[in-house]
């Protein structure tokens, strides 16, 4: 990595017990400390082996038990999401009726059957259902229901401007929480986002929820929102919305983004959440390697 300072480069180690990590103190930093010229990553063998399907439940709770029961299972799933109904209606991976669970596993080395088979024994312990012939498909992961949200999530960007045009409001936020706090904090970040839009626009909007990452700890909450606004003061009412839905999902103990980063969007909630004491120490580590503050002003601490 580059720095004003100089330049440093941490050793190539599978772990290391050897104090503070280097590298784990720059990832994530946002050319905030320096610029990385160069990395090692890791390669997989390209998959030969799929095996996919959508598993239907009726009960979000359920579904979310099912969820936590396949993060803490040892199955290491390639694709395991979990949409709410309304979402699923929405990107049409569903019909509205059921909450989805799109399952997929891949594999470089061995079949997965017995992957997939013990998998769907944990739905089908928290009420779920599936189609038998899905895991027949040889694309099951680009057709159906799975191919669906695929196509939607992946086209979904792009329609941003054309919505913006006609006065849609629509944002994602995401964060991370531990499994026992999650459904109270969907519920607080639903309430609060749904509310800022009423107040805002004067009418009702939406706000709905996926898990884009589950961990044996706990999932990555996902939610989508949309507003129909005026179009002579979307900026204001946007960052209404988006401060309300941000205050509570902070509030209920998530974290301000889980994959999206800080930027300047997020500063404020992130001087919130990090510990003051911590806040010091990473000032005194940009005063070192970037003593004139050149670097991504604004960007984790002030200029």
């Amino acid at each position: 990595m580059v720095t004003p300072a100089g330049t440093l480069e941490s050793r190539r180690l599978p772990a290391s017990g050897a104090g503070p990590s280097p590298d784990r103190m720059f990832l994530g930093s946002e050319g905030a400390l320096g610029i990385i010229t160069e990395a090692w990553v890791r390669l997989h063998r390209r998959p030969t082996f799929r095996l996919a399907t959508t598993v239907r439940f009726a009960d979000w709770e359920k579904a979310v038990g099912a969820a936590r029961a396949l993060a803490q299972s040892g199955l290491y799933p390639a694709n395991a999401r979990l949409i709410e109904k309304d979402e699923a209606k929405f990107t049409e991976a569903g019909d509205g009726a059921s909450h989805i669970l799109v399952l997929g596993f891949e594999s470089g080395d061995h079949p997965l059957d017995h992957w997939m088979r013990r998998a769907l024994e944990l739905c089908a312990d928290h009420g779920g259902s599936w189609d038998e012939g899905s895991l027949q498909q040889k694309d099951a992961q680009r057709s159906g229901a799975a191919g669906n949200w695929r196509d939607k999530f992946v086209r979904g960007p792009y329609l941003r401007e054309h919505a913006i045009a006609r006065g849609v409001m629509r944002d994602t936020v995401e964060t991370a929480i531990t499994w026992d706090r999650f459904l109270e904090l969907e519920r607080k970040v639903k309430d609060a986002t749904l509310k800022a839009i009423r107040e805002v626009t004067g009418r009702e909007g939406s706000c709905t929820v996926r898990f884009t990452h589950m961990y044996p700890d706990g999932p990555a909450p996902y939610f989508t929102w949309h507003g129909l606004g005026d179009k002579a003061r979307l900026p204001e009412q946007f960052w209404a919305i988006k401060a309300a839905a941000s205050d509570a999902m902070l509030a209920a103990g998530g974290t301000i983004t889980h994959h999206h980063a800080l930027g300047r969007d997020h500063r404020q909630w992130y001087d919130r959440q990090r510990p003051e004491l911590f806040a010091r120490a990473l000032d005194a580590a940009k005063n070192t390697l970037d003593p004139r503050r050149i670097l991504n002003p604004g960007v984790l601490l002030d200029p």
